[in-house]
């Protein structure tokens, strides 16, 4: 009898082969990522890990002075936005975040609510008040909320540079891509800016005739 190995039977076979060699897994979050030049988690790491270190040894953010704070002196920050310069689909908020994250576990700084958080109060504290099914006497009530003392904001920029192959190079391409993270905090009171600080990387990657080497 004779076999027939049609396209069809071709690629069942194939795919079953696919399915028979994937696998998942856990690992390390804090393992250094590189299997694309493109930001990734390391990247994200690395960068909050430095502007976090600056803040907290800042001279100028030791503590600030208001008379509504009682004997609590410690800095109150608004954490604003992170601008994407960049080329690439980057969530700058995952880097507040984890900014935020490390900068109250220092026990150095208190943070108020942004604008996402803000809208949640006020959706919280209109539904106490005027929906009936709250304790008078637990209601809260708008007016009372602390006042932040600064505001951290920034950018976030990528310069990105590639070279195509050729006989010289092999058949390889190149690519460099360049980051700049630069934060800034502004004291409410003055507008006066009394820290910045700037991060940087550089990541490289060099593509084969037969993929990245």
């Amino acid at each position: 009898m004779k076999l027939s190995f049609t396209s069809s039977s071709l690629f069942a076979t194939l795919t079953l082969l696919a399915g028979a060699c994937s696998s998942v897994g856990y690992d390390d979050p804090n393992r250094v990522e590189t299997l694309t030049i493109d930001y990734g988690s390391t990247d994200l790491q690395t960068l909050a890990a430095g502007m976090v270190e600056s803040l907290i040894v800042a001279p100028a953010l030791n503590y600030l002075e208001n008379p509504g704070k009682g004997d609590d002196k410690r800095v109150i920050v608004l954490m604003g936005g992170i601008e994407n310069r960049t080329s690439e689909h980057i969530d700058t908020s995952a880097i507040s975040d984890k900014m935020q994250n490390q900068l109250l576990k220092s026990g150095k700084f208190r943070f108020v609510a942004a604008k996402a958080g803000q809208d949640e109060v006020g959706d919280q504290v209109r539904f106490q008040q005027g929906s009936g099914r709250v304790r008078e006497d637990m209601q809260r009530e708008f007016g009372k909320q602390i006042g932040a003392d600064v505001v951290v904001y920034g950018s976030l920029r990528s310069i990105d540079k590639k070279k195509g192959s050729s006989i010289e190079s092999g058949g390889t391409r190149k690519q460099d891509v360049y980051y700049q993270f630069v934060l800034k905090c502004v004291n409410i009171d003055t507008g006066e800016l009394i820290w910045i600080e700037e991060e940087e990387l550089r990541k490289t990657g060099t593509t084969g005739m037969f993929g990245r080497t």
